[in-house]
């Protein structure tokens, strides 16, 4: 805009210099003004001159000015100031500018002072403490300096949304030198070394964002109607930066910056360098390219760490975020490679070197993951993964070696691979994963076969009561997609002296918040006396069937399940099975179950007899929504049978609430394991 006000008031000092010293109106209307830079329309200006007076009043205005390649566009521009000589053969005005937006909005006013020397020309546009300076030589009209204190950078929204339409700066300031370069024959050159402080920018849909970024830059853009081209190379010096899911919290130390773009025409962006450098938390080498609509086309990135610890809080709290891993504890180092064409992730090769992976919650825990495993959408590959050890929900598993293959956008295990865990083995068959890809989330299958794991070591690691027993089984296939891991077949557990069959079992947001896991089981032939023992509520003997139904835990706690639990039917005439129960596990049954003895006697006999023979034992429950459904063997009157007694004392146990709160529930259980209960006899 300044070279269009020059070129003005080089008309108005021809008009002085001839005009004799009279009291006078000059005006003068132009209906276009071209340079270089910018396009004034339908221009006037109006000189006011007293005679005899030291100064006179200039007005000038202009219906439109464009400035096309800086990507400015003003309405109804106008300037009015006093008008007088240098002493030197020049002109000195300083007055108020103010231009209406592109929509007709005033703007703000602006203070612009423009001395015109005969040899050089300076204008100073001011707001406050913000300035930009201008400064050019008669002997060199191409060029202009510009000195920027403190311009606000939101003076700069214009020339930003040349190359990034979206882009909306919201504050900041900018301080340093340019040089502006416009000859008529040659590409618009805009270079220099800018400062940036507290610059804070974001898109429409909030999908890009930046806040309180600082940072030195050396900066050259070039322009013609052909192409565009920029180069920056500077530090950013802390801030914090959002792109999708990618939250990056920039360290006080400096992060070497470095990148070169070009445009051609309407077409979008090429970047063919782009160079990062975080001390030895990363180091970035690559180049990129995105469509006119500033979607990615094609990307080849190198990176490395030589520490990785700091990677967590700088770089990945997002993605781990959104995972449930905000608190990911990380050791060791990596190198990786990435190239997506079209759009689309062609290739990735990752060398993992003694890297230590700790979840700050205790569900998972890799021990010196190393190897280099690679993915490849087309042309097949071979890698391998391997580690020292690891925990996953406190179960210990020993050092494995996956092979991987990688194809067609997949990636394989080789062969079967068989872990060591609890005392036994993880066997995983036909792994294949799908990383996330076109908008869908990250596939897997595989098999899964678990041999003899003790339930011991189990029950120990999660810390639940000493269960004795082993797990084994075969799952065919299970899938993993959209956080969500569903296993075919089923499990066997021999606990107890029987089995437990689970089937229908599924996993949601396995490291995520609040997992999600949903069951059936089948109990059959589990011995009472061993299971009463280990929770210590009291003796009883025999042998357990049943069922739970819909098994619902969320966050490891129970939320919903249809479950029937009964004493086997048959144990009475199996030889060696003996059916008792003992005061104290009447005891506790009637006080976990708002029971009570009835029958002949009980009232008066109870305390005289260590156990008693029973004839069946049942009890049931329908949790939902925090209420548990009881029932048991059969009505009672308003009540049911939990306990239906055998010889004499001939003992029942009766429930008459139906109606159960679940956390009161579990408090009674817990009271009874560690015998705080007494018997109500009715």
């Amino acid at each position: 805009m300044s070279r269009p006000m020059v070129t003005l008031l080089l008309f108005v000092s021809c008009l002085l210099a001839s005009a004799p010293a009279l009291a006078r109106t000059l005006e003068a209307r132009i209906a276009r003004v071209t340079t270089a830079v910018a396009t004034l329309q339908d221009v006037h200006v109006r000189l006011d001159w007293p005679a005899r007076a030291p100064q006179g009043e200039l007005t000038l205005s202009a219906g439109r000015v464009d400035a096309p390649d800086l990507g400015y566009r003003y309405r109804d521009l106008h300037w009015r100031c006093p008008l007088q000589r240098d002493g030197n053969g020049g002109w000195r005005c300083d007055g108020v500018l103010s231009a209406g937006a592109p929509r007709g909005a005033r703007g703000m006013p602006l203070r612009l002072a423009v001395d015109l020397g005969e040899a050089s020309t300076d204008a100073t546009l001011s707001r406050g403490r913000a300035t930009l300076a201008l400064h050019r030589l008669a002997a060199a009209p191409d060029d202009t300096a510009i000195d920027l204190t403190r311009v606000p950078l939101a003076w700069a929204q214009a020339l930003l949304s040349r190359a990034w339409p979206d882009g909306q700066l919201k504050a900041g300031t900018l301080d340093g030198k340019l040089r502006v370069h416009a000859p008529s024959n040659a590409p618009l050159q805009v270079a220099g070394a800018l400062a940036v402080a507290g610059a804070t920018f974001d898109t429409p849909d909030a999908s890009i964002a930046g806040q309180d970024l600082d940072g030195r830059f050396a900066i050259d853009w070039r322009k013609t109607p052909q192409l565009a081209t920029v180069s920056l190379d500077g530090n950013l010096l802390g801030g914090e930066l959002l792109v999708g899911n990618a939250y990056v919290a920039l360290p006080e130390t400096a992060v070497g910056v470095r990148i070169a773009g070009r445009q051609s025409g309407d077409a979008g962006w090429q970047l063919p360098t782009i160079a990062w450098r975080d001390g030895d938390a990363l180091r970035v080498d690559g180049s990129a390219a995105f469509t006119s609509d500033a979607s990615l086309r094609a990307l080849d990135l190198q990176l490395r760490s030589g520490d990785i610890a700091p990677l967590r809080d700088r770089y990945l709290s997002g993605w781990l975020g959104l995972a449930g891993l905000a608190d990911l504890d990380m050791q060791g180092a990596f190198d990786a490679r990435l190239q997506v064409a079209d759009g689309r992730l062609q290739s990735a090769s990752v060398g993992l070197h003694d890297i230590d992976l700790v979840d700050a919650k205790g569900r998972f825990r890799f021990d010196g993951l190393d190897g280099t495993p690679r993915f490849s959408a087309d042309a097949p590959v071979s890698g391998e993964l391997r580690w020292r050890g690891g925990q996953v929900y406190g179960l210990d598993f020993a050092a494995a070696t996956l092979p991987i293959d990688s194809s067609h956008g997949e990636l394989r295990l080789r062969d079967s691979v068989t872990v060591p865990a609890l005392g036994g083995s993880l066997r995983f068959d036909d792994v294949v994963l799908r990383p996330p890809a076109a908008g869908e989330g990250m596939r897997m299958q595989f098999g899964l076969v678990l041999d003899k794991l003790d339930i011991g070591k189990l029950a120990q690691s999660l810390g639940w009561p000493a269960f004795r027993g082993e797990l084994s089984g075969r799952i065919p296939t299970a899938r993993y997609a959209d956080e969500r891991l569903d296993f075919d077949g089923g499990l066997t557990v021999q606990l107890f002296g029987g089995q437990v069959r689970v089937s229908a079992l599924s996993l949601e947001r396995p490291f995520g918040v609040a997992p999600s896991l949903t069951a059936d089981l089948a109990l059959d032939d589990i011995d009472l006396m061993a299971l009463t023992g280990v929770f210590d509520f009291g003796s009883i003997s025999g042998k357990l069937d049943g069922r739970i139904d819909g098994l619902r835990l969320v966050d490891w706690g129970a939320t919903a399940f249809d479950a029937e639990l009964h004493t086997d039917r048959a144990a009475a005439r199996r030889a060696g099975v003996r059916q008792r129960i003992s005061q104290r596990a009447v005891q506790n049954i009637s006080s976990v179950g708002d029971s009570s003895f009835v029958g002949s006697l009980q009232g008066r006999l109870i305390g005289l007899f260590d156990d008693f023979g029973y004839r069946r034992i049942g009890i049931s429950c329908r949790l939902a929504n925090e209420v548990c459904e009881m029932g048991g063997l059969h009505s009672a009157g308003t009540g049911f049978t939990i306990v239906e007694g055998a010889s004499l004392p001939r003992l029942t146990v009766v429930g008459f609430n139906r109606q159960v709160d679940w956390p009161t529930l579990l408090e009674r259980l817990a009271a009874a394991s560690k015998g705080d209960v007494k018997p109500v006899v009715q």
